[in-house]
């Protein structure tokens, strides 16, 4: 995985949090309220989005690996993933997936705590 890579995903991402975004308000609209799975769809999308931005905040700042990169990027899959499909299939058994997902988004937060990222700048470097 290289940083441009990383950066090209996390666009990539982010365009499909806004088209779910308003695929769900739209084209969806009528299926997700008969489904009674609005507020799913929505807060698939928010953390989608959230989760995004922040995965290309670390590609462009890539200084001690992908770890954390890859832990949003699972947890966007499978949180946001299996909240979608819950949302527009209401097939309520993949509500048990989500939380796999959040235990990723939740691992990179941590990752982060523990090993920050630092300027790339020798001079501030203890």
């Amino acid at each position: 995985m290289t940083q441009i890579m990383a950066l090209r995903i996390s666009a990539v991402l982010g365009f499909l949090a806004v088209a779910l975004g308003a695929f769900g308000a739209h084209a969806m609209k009528d299926t997700l309220v008969a489904n009674g799975t609005t507020a799913i769809w929505e807060k698939a999308v928010f953390y989608h989005f959230i989760h995004t931005i922040v995965l290309y905040v670390l590609a462009g700042r890539l200084t001690s690996g992908f770890g954390p990169w890859w832990c949003f990027l699972a947890g966007i899959f499978i949180f946001s993933g299996s909240l979608y499909l819950l949302a527009a299939l209401n097939i309520r058994w993949l509500g048990a997936i989500t939380p796999i997902g959040g235990v990723s988004l939740l691992a990179g937060w941590l990752w982060l705590a523990i090993k920050p990222l630092v300027a790339h700048n020798p001079a501030t470097l203890p």
